[in-house]
């Protein structure tokens, strides 16, 4: 149960109107209690923090110009907003990138106790890695683990090829960054941010890419920025030092690889997968076309009244994502 110090400082929070601070001890203590083994009673906990972080939003939201909870008007145009439930222990991580992620939503569930110190969360992050490596599923949990609403930026509505206006949406979004609480998703972001000087660089695409660095200067608030991209080499280099942490999503292989495999087909008996020829089958392959391979498996397998894949239908299935990933 509780300590009476938790109790007194929730009790505490209430009192002051911290609402911030009144969630991240909810999260703390949830966390603590998961780790006593009460799973049932973390889960109560973590769902009462997000309803009262997404209750805090609603406030928030309401009285603005920009009500981008539901947005309207040309806002409806540039983001769409949802509520993930995914969380970070939902995904097969490297342990580096899991603890920089952890790290990151514990900075944001005590941003009370970084700012009596005069400091601030990192709120920017750039995630880097090929396709189906968890990018953007990582700002999903981002959001699940914070109980925040996830805003995706929808690039093909904000650029344009007409003057000025590319900077004119822009500047509508971190409006609303501002203005509204939130995670908010920059996914492929080389579509917006490519090296100026490029071949195929536009006058309208160095004013865009500018107002977009000039934006990140301006952005100090509680929101959480995420940008991904397949394709590093292309972001103009002034971008990278405008990220508070930059992230590296590889190809999962050896252990991790086969992780990932046991965490989909965790209801299945998987003893007698000879996992050296899965993991050699499976080399090269991103997370999600591993996941898929073995989705195929496991409806080999129980189409066939098997009780749980063989070595063979993981080969197969593995080997038949590398042919498509080829002709892709």
């Amino acid at each position: 149960m509780p300590s009476a110090q938790q109790l007194l400082g929730l009790i505490k929070s209430h009192a002051q109107g911290d609402e911030d601070r009144f969630v991240a001890l909810t999260v703390q203590m949830a966390a603590s209690e998961e780790r006593k083994g009460h799973i049932r009673l973390a889960e109560q906990l973590r769902s009462l923090a997000e309803e009262a972080s997404r209750r805090n939003s609603t406030k928030a939201a309401k009285g603005k110009t920009v009500p981008i909870v539901a947005p309207r008007g040309e806002l409806a145009q540039l983001v769409s907003a949802s509520y993930p439930k995914t969380r970070l222990s939902h995904m097969i991580l490297d342990p580096e990138t899991n603890s920089g992620l952890r790290r990151i939503v514990k900075e944001h569930w005590q941003r009370w106790k970084l700012q009596e110190h005069g400091l601030a969360p990192r709120n920017k992050l750039l995630l880097v890695g090929p396709p189906g490596s968890g990018k953007t599923m990582t700002a999903s949990a981002l959001a699940g683990e914070t109980g925040l609403p996830l805003f995706t930026v929808l690039l093909h509505g904000v650029i344009t090829k007409y003057m000025g206006e590319t900077a004119a949406k822009l500047r509508l979004v971190f409006d609303a960054i501002a203005e509204t609480k939130g995670v908010y998703l920059f996914d492929e972001l080389d579509a917006l941010a490519s090296q100026r000087g490029a071949g195929n660089d536009v006058g309208e695409a160095r004013r865009a890419l500018n107002s977009f660095l000039q934006f990140l200067d301006e952005d100090h608030n509680d929101s959480l920025l995420v940008a991904t991209t397949n394709h590093p080499e292309l972001l103009d280099k002034a971008l990278f030092r405008r990220f508070h942490l930059i992230m590296e999503y590889k190809i999962p292989s050896g252990t991790l690889l086969i992780d990932t495999i046991r965490a989909r087909l965790a209801m299945f008996p998987l003893d007698s997968i000879e996992w050296d020829l899965v993991v050699e089958a499976g080399a090269g392959l991103s997370s999600a076309e591993i996941i898929r391979a073995a989705e195929d498996a496991a409806r080999d397998a129980v189409i066939e009244d098997r009780v749980a894949p063989e070595t063979s239908d993981l080969l197969a299935a593995l080997r038949a994502r590398h042919t498509t990933f080829r002709l892709g």
